[in-house]
């Protein structure tokens, strides 16, 4: 099996699809940052090392770049690249067998303009550069901070564009089966400019059945398929008609595999005849995580995909402790043998700890317990005088706080006698954070984990936030694949640098990678 990856990141995806058994034809990403990650797994390439060197890298291509040299492109702002066929440093070879395997940096825009005049290259992609058989999947997953539910939610925002522009990747090359992965936040409406409801999901899947592939859509969840996070994910897996018509004659009368893909063929079928202008709700997507759905997933191709083992927290993270860790969990001794395959490494990378200050600490004791005691109420109590705004605490919210040990200015964990000292310890730790909290050792953790400050450890002699590798623990890296570039960023970097924090959250995890790979194997053979 072949494929591209489009908007690949540092490589999550394509790690477990490699592992499934597909064959990487060319990979698009348009962060330098992530693109150094993907090249040093996947080709063994230091760009940094090369950069210092004033070298060029053989497997990494700029489609182009406002400088020359390797070592500013690495930190070049993507969103000021020249456009390919403008006065620049592009790294496009005359060749197009030349791109075989390779990674190209630059925006999916601007490939798909280069497809457009490129008809040579064109016909290099669609046949996977020579393969009899031709294509068999392009898959990606587009940037999504729009769809998401902490996003701008707008319609026309330039980062909703990507999904089509994905489309028209695929329409350039005609692969057998497109896959498309994003925020589960698609699939919720919201309101455009006129006030009309949008519904971002079922638009592109009539882009993908305007241009010949049948779509069929889900909700996932990645802890289904074995992983320590609790992350739903919308998926698209479109199949061009022709391949659908081959594979769909050997599935059985009332199977699922029949019942999953019938709606869509209607779908198909309507949009050839009405066009763009079909109204919502021709098409609904299947949902691993509802009862009503699980069986079609279990009995069908989608089996991979909620077959995996139930994994906490403390099996992705407890060797990894500073105070007292525990040997590796059978979940990581299995992981790290499932993708061997990665160059071996003779240390640790991306376990650096972040120094975290006494009352940040004493703070992450106070959320370890909030999360112990798991009650909301309880919870907007306590944060209501951390941020000044009360200094009263409910008789019976004390009766239940007065049961833990808090950390104290002396290191040592203690209960409070009196509840006047327990609110005098809540206002002498203000803080303005919404969102950060503790992980729970005995469950997943939540989907937000993309920055240091999502997040801080469960252990009550950890208290701290995680390190990149624990947070690629929780996403299933294998402790082989290395970050790299920047550990973190802050301020107006945010908006175009993607560091090894933000790597990792941004990620298809690969364990998942590979259980879509296993799926869409059965589709391909």
């Amino acid at each position: 099996m072949n494929h591209i990856e489009l908007f690949s990141g540092c490589g999550g995806l394509s790690l477990g699809l490699e592992h499934s058994g597909f064959e990487l034809t060319m990979a698009n990403e348009l962060s330098p940052m992530a693109a150094e990650s993907f090249a040093y797994n996947f080709f063994n390439e230091n760009l940094e090392e090369l950069a210092k060197k004033g070298q060029k890298a053989q497997n990494t291509l700029w489609l182009n770049s406002n400088f020359a040299e390797l070592k500013p492109r690495l930190r070049e702002n993507p969103f000021t690249f020249p456009a390919f066929d403008d006065v620049g440093n592009s790294d496009i070879p005359n060749s197009p067998e030349e791109l075989q395997g390779k990674l190209v940096v630059g925006s999916i825009v601007e490939l798909n303009r280069l497809l457009d005049s490129d008809k040579e290259l064109l016909t290099q992609l669609r046949t996977a550069f020579g393969s009899t058989n031709g294509l068999d999947l392009v898959s990606g997953g587009p940037p999504c901070q729009s769809f998401s539910m902490a996003g701008l939610r707008k319609r026309d925002c330039e980062k909703n564009t990507l999904p089509w522009e994905f489309a028209k990747f695929v329409r350039h090359t005609q692969p057998k089966i497109a896959m498309l992965e994003n925020v589960t936040g698609i699939l919720r409406a919201f309101k455009d400019e006129e006030g009309n409801s949008f519904h971002a999901w079922y638009e592109v899947a009539k882009v993908f059945a305007s241009i010949g592939y049948v779509p069929l859509c889900l909700h996932i969840n990645a802890r289904l398929a074995g992983i320590a996070q609790n992350r739903p994910r919308f998926i698209m897996i479109a199949v061009r008609l022709d391949h659908y018509n081959f594979i769909s004659k050997h599935f059985e009368n009332g199977s699922s595999n029949k019942q999953l893909f019938a709606p869509s063929l209607n779908f198909y079928n309507l949009v050839q005849q009405v066009g763009d202008g079909l109204e919502f709700g021709h098409l609904d997507y299947f949902d691993a995580t509802k009862p009503l759905h699980r069986p079609l997933f279990e009995k069908s191709f989608l089996a991979p995909l909620v077959n995996g083992n139930n994994v906490t927290v403390r099996d992705a993270l407890d060797d990894l402790k500073q105070n007292s860790p525990s040997g590796p969990s059978e979940f990581i001794t299995t992981l790290n043998t499932t993708f061997e395959h990665l160059p071996q490494r003779t240390e640790l990378f991306n376990h650096d700890f972040r120094n975290n200050g006494e009352i940040v600490q004493r703070r992450f004791r106070l959320y370890q317990i909030l999360q112990s005691i798991n009650d909301s109420s309880i919870t907007k109590q306590v944060f209501s005088i951390l941020k000044g705004n009360s200094t009263e605490l409910a008789d019976d919210v004390w009766e239940i706080c007065r049961t833990y040990k808090y950390l104290h200015k002396n290191g040592e964990l203690l209960p409070f006698a009196t509840k006047q000292g327990f609110i005098d310890y809540l206002l002498a730790h203000p803080t303005k954070k919404q969102t950060q909290r503790a992980l729970v050792a005995n469950a997943p953790a939540p989907a937000a984990l993309s920055i240091p400050d999502d997040a801080c450890h469960y252990d009550e002699h950890e208290l701290r936030v995680l390190t990149v590798r624990e947070m690629a623990r929780i996403q299933s890296f294998p402790d082989n694949f290395v970050f790299r570039s920047k550990v973190t960023t802050g301020g107006q970097m945010r908006k175009f640098e993607v560091p090894q924090y933000t790597q990792v959250g941004n990620a298809v995890p690969p364990l998942l990678g590979l259980k879509l790979g296993e799926c869409l194997i059965q589709l391909l053979t």
